[in-house]
């Protein structure tokens, strides 16, 4: 027991039941609907890759592919919150959980890893990833597969 990370396994009890609030209140279908008002349509693949990269680096990728998957249509959907919840994970520390543990771990070593270090590697790595994802998904898009 004692080689557990009951914080990190706290966190992600606590991304589940927000998620699971947020869907039963109904707030996440509301806020699509909203977006929807606005011009704003997820079933749009351009829109959708916008909107994960911002939501991934809001509340992390984990929580914004769960909030994101039932709301989503098309059948783009699954491979475009994949790659792109993925990649976009990489821009800040709080993009992805894996960078918060990987943070974490690096301080109880030792090392600091604080938002610019991060930055200078991870700002660059995603926009390059992310160009490529961009450009396949393109293809595929208009290529209909």
């Amino acid at each position: 027991m004692s080689l557990i990370d009951w914080p990190l396994l706290i966190l992600f009890m606590g991304l589940f039941v927000v998620n699971q609030a947020l869907e039963q209140t109904g707030l996440t279908r509301q806020a699509v609907a909203w977006l929807g008002t606005q011009g704003v349509d997820l079933a749009e693949p351009a829109t959708l890759f916008v909107a994960i990269l911002g939501l991934s680096n809001l509340v992390s990728n984990v929580p914004a592919v769960m909030v994101l998957m039932p709301l989503a249509q098309g059948e783009h959907v699954g491979v475009t919150l994949a790659l792109v919840s993925t990649m976009a994970g990489n821009l800040l520390i709080v993009g992805s959980i894996a960078n918060l543990i990987v943070v974490d771990a690096a301080a109880r070593c030792g090392i600091t890893i604080d938002w610019r270090r991060h930055a200078r590697t991870g700002v660059p790595v995603t926009l390059v990833t992310l160009a490529v994802v961009a450009g396949w998904l393109a293809l595929r898009w208009h290529a209909g597969i």
